[in-house]
């Protein structure tokens, strides 16, 4: 027998669609006015040629260390819903957790709140009693990047400018969201702050008080690992692209050049990243010595086979847990 769902939140008015959609239309677009005017102005032929050395073998290797990524952290979820007392299997967190990546791109998390919509319906539970999964999920992929950063960029031949400022932030957000206290006291401080949104700030402090059930070492330390395998398979697979490209710049640069692009666009705010990891990566790899035609070039490819390449695995899975949440919501 299942159990009915919470009411969940309502959904966002046709102004707010249509102002999201316009948002997310201009990111793009602007990303690719960018990468169309820098290949413009270096050569197309040169840019072209580059991806056209890639055979499908090579990126095949591609997709499949980014799968192996969304696989490793579906199974990081999976361990957080357990801890947290969430009766779902390890299908229904995969599920879920894959089919939240086609929302990648949309403004305010959608890809979150949609995991927790699904999670409603099929085990009745409230967005509040779900939020900490969400909050560990985002928190350990902030530690495990931040500690590959730092790492790499103690091991690689020339450190990245403005790089430390980064990993301080991701890896004290990270401490802060993994730590009940901590967090609660930063929601009571936000809330006196601002004197607003009580009615939030109440929920996120029960959320956060939530949180002591994943301070379990075993637990923590699963977690750490998994993202930590799972971030550096995508750093690696970077690491070919450049080698087959002819830009080696060694395994540990190519990881940091990856890892403060993919956590310098989310702290711009953009969803998926959109236009300030593509220019970060860009800078950094010309930066390095890098020819512009390949630093364009194997930045489109690594976009493509890793933020774009999940947006196309959750494309796929959506249909199916949007229909079968919605016949455990009956």
């Amino acid at each position: 027998m299942t159990m009915r769902s919470a009411p969940l939140s309502p959904p966002p008015t046709a102004r707010r669609r249509w102002r999201d959609r316009a948002l997310l239309a201009g990111l793009l677009a602007l990303v690719a006015f960018g990468l169309v005017g820098l290949a413009a102005a270096t050569g197309w032929r040169e840019t072209w040629a580059q991806i056209a050395r890639l055979t499908a073998l090579q990126l095949l290797a591609l997709l499949a260390l980014s799968s192996v990524n969304y696989l490793l952290r579906g199974l990081r979820w999976h361990l957080f819903a357990r801890r947290l007392g969430l009766p779902l299997r390890l299908n229904a967190n995969l599920r879920h957790f894959l089919g939240g990546f086609a929302m990648s791109v949309t403004p305010g998390r959608v890809g979150e709140l949609v995991r927790m919509r699904w999670i409603g319906r099929e085990a009745g539970w409230p967005f509040e009693r779900s939020a900490p999964l969400v909050l560990m999920d985002r928190a350990y992929d902030l530690l495990a990047m931040a500690l590959l950063l730092g790492l790499s960029l103690s091991l690689a031949a020339k450190g990245i400018a403005g790089a430390f400022p980064v990993v301080v932030l991701a890896f004290g957000a990270g401490v802060i969201v993994t730590r009940p206290r901590l967090l609660a006291a930063a929601l009571t401080l936000a809330h006196r702050a601002t004197g607003r949104f009580a009615r939030g700030f109440a929920r996120a402090r029960t959320a956060a008080r939530s949180l002591a059930r994943f301070s379990h070492t075993p637990t923590m330390m699963a977690a750490l690992c998994l993202g930590l395998l799972g971030w550096s398979a995508e750093g690696y697979a970077f690491h070919l692209l450049l080698g087959w490209m002819g830009a080696d710049v060694g395994p540990w640069k190519a990881l940091a050049i990856f890892l403060f692009a993919s956590l310098a666009g989310g702290l711009t705010g953009a969803p998926g990243g959109l236009g300030g990891a593509e220019a970060a990566m860009v800078a950094l790899l010309a930066l390095d010595g890098v020819p512009m035609e390949v630093a364009l070039a194997a930045t489109a490819v690594i976009r493509v086979t890793t933020l774009w390449f999940a947006i196309a695995i959750g494309l796929a899975v959506f249909p199916l847990a949007e229909r079968i949440s919605l016949r455990g919501a009956r």
